[in-house]
């Protein structure tokens, strides 16, 4: 199906994904956005896993901006807890001797399980839902790059990411505001990750690099900046655009983050441009 739209097409992939193809060197993949579940998975689930409160939440409002810029975006129509896109096909731990959640988690990032008892995956479900929701997601993720090349000499796929600010599982204390990751410098090109720097100095947000969130698998797989194919993750503490504690969206912060991540990706464009 594609539905064709002033300027972008959004094509849906058998209700897997959405891609709006942009006329820009960025491509903007969300692959935690959803918290959609199927209805026969979730009724595996405990009640409280079955809303997906880990779930990378409000992101398209965030970056509502992104389509009238000619960015594509790249969007998932499943919950990471049907499958985690943004780990690699064969589960191993990107964050050797931490602790961390897999391809197809089965406990929430509180610790608490997500299914009933005795209703956790398979290997053989695990595989059918690589072969349904994983693969078709980083094929369009590929074909895209690679459909964006032939238009520009480098490209970047953008990480578009956001967390709980307080995840004992996962770090100490408050989480910073901003976390930008390249895989300690290995992804992205050293230009625009100095662009990405100088926007984050001047933005009046607290931000680190390459601390706790380094990047994950998208990242570090897609990235290869000698080959014109730069990789960039921004972890955003939820606190900066949302309530937290009712989860809803929070219109006076965003405003003040909005323009940050405008400016960020602007950026990177001309940075791009000038590669």
């Amino acid at each position: 199906q594609f539905i064709v739209g002033d300027e972008a097409k959004d094509i849906m992939q058998d209700a897997v994904y959405s891609l709006i193809e942009g006329n820009s060197p960025i491509l903007i993949s969300m692959p935690h956005n959803s918290s959609t579940i199927p209805t026969a998975l979730a009724e595996r689930m405990h009640p409280y896993a079955q809303s997906a409160p880990d779930t990378d939440w409000l992101l398209n409002q965030l970056y509502d901006f992104a389509p009238a810029l000619n960015y594509s975006v790249l969007k998932p129509h499943y919950s990471r807890y049907v499958i985690d896109l943004n780990r690699a096909e064969d589960n191993h731990n990107l964050y050797p001797g931490a602790d961390t959640t897999g391809l197809c988690p089965v406990t929430c990032f509180d610790r608490r399980p997500i299914y009933l008892n005795q209703m956790e995956p398979t290997p053989a479900e695990i595989e059918a839902r690589i072969n349904r929701y994983w693969r078709p997601y980083h094929q369009a993720l590929q074909d895209e790059v690679k459909r964006l090349q032939k238009t520009f000499k480098h490209v970047l796929v953008f990480e578009a990411h956001s967390i709980a600010s307080v995840v004992p599982r996962f770090f100490e204390g408050l989480l910073p505001e901003l976390n930008l990751g390249t895989a300690s410098g290995e992804s992205c090109h050293i230009q625009l990750e100095n662009a990405a720097r100088d926007v984050f100095e001047r933005s009046g947000f607290d931000w680190v690099q390459n601390a706790r969130f380094k990047g994950g698998y998208i990242t570090r797989a897609y990235g290869r900046p000698h080959e014109g194919v730069s990789t960039l993750q921004l972890e955003i503490a939820q606190r900066t655009y949302m309530h937290e504690e009712t989860g809803s969206y929070a219109e006076a912060k965003a405003a003040r983050l909005k323009p940050v991540l405008h400016t960020l990706l602007e950026t990177l464009r001309q940075g791009l441009q000038e590669l």
